[in-house]
């Protein structure tokens, strides 16, 4: 399965898309958890759902990524 179809970012994954350090990309995680949470959703440390970072970033419901 390739990383664009799973439904969560690691937090690796977000330190390279938006070319941060692991420790920032964990505190940018714990703000959009932070967020998520009082929207009354689950969620994992050090994760962060793909959906929901795309749109935040980037304005976009829907992940594409062009290279």
């Amino acid at each position: 399965m390739k990383s664009e179809d799973k439904m969560f970012m690691r937090v690796e994954e977000v330190a390279e898309e938006l070319e941060i350090s692991v420790p920032t990309a964990y505190k940018v995680i714990q703000s959009m958890n932070k967020e998520l949470r009082g929207l009354g959703c689950f969620t994992f440390n050090g994760r962060i759902d793909r959906k929901f970072f795309y749109q935040h970033f980037y304005g976009t419901k829907d992940y594409e990524r062009s290279d």
